[in-house]
């Protein structure tokens, strides 16, 4: 079972307060070694945010077709949205009042994954990193 996937963040509260637009929420603060770290919990399962002091700009995983290591979070919306442009637009409604913009990686398009067929659209974190929504649209009879 994993427990948490960590991401380290140059201005933690800014991170916070990003992924809690998202419906995650802060469920342990502490302190790693020399620096802030909190574990957030929601759309099911649970993230570590890490600040990072004097941080060098992250790797345009998302951008970067050479780049190797781990690329993305994939959160399923298929119980909470009913399409993912609609949700989108509420989620940066959301950022907007934080003063956060949206940045969109990939706008929604159909992905046929296996049997299914997936709605699919990657943002931007507070730090650039992607985070990939995909919403489950049918499953191929086989």
């Amino acid at each position: 079972m994993l427990h948490h996937a960590s991401i380290r963040t140059a201005d933690i509260f800014r991170a916070i307060a990003f992924y809690e637009q998202l419906g995650f929420a802060v469920c342990e603060r502490f302190t790693a070694g020399y620096t802030l770290a909190c574990w957030m919990e929601g759309l099911g399962g649970r993230i570590e945010l890490m600040q990072i002091p004097q941080p060098n700009p992250a790797a345009d995983a998302f951008g970067d077709e050479h780049y190797v290591g781990y690329y993305h979070l994939s959160f399923d919306l298929t119980e909470l949205a009913p399409d993912l442009s609609s949700w989108l637009a509420e989620f940066q409604t959301k950022l907007a009042a934080i003063d956060q913009p949206l940045k969109i990686l990939l706008a929604p398009q159909q992905q046929m994954i296996g049997d299914r067929v997936y709605e699919v659209a990657f943002v931007a974190d507070s730090d650039g990193l992607p985070l990939e929504f995909l919403r489950e649209m049918a499953r191929i009879p086989g």
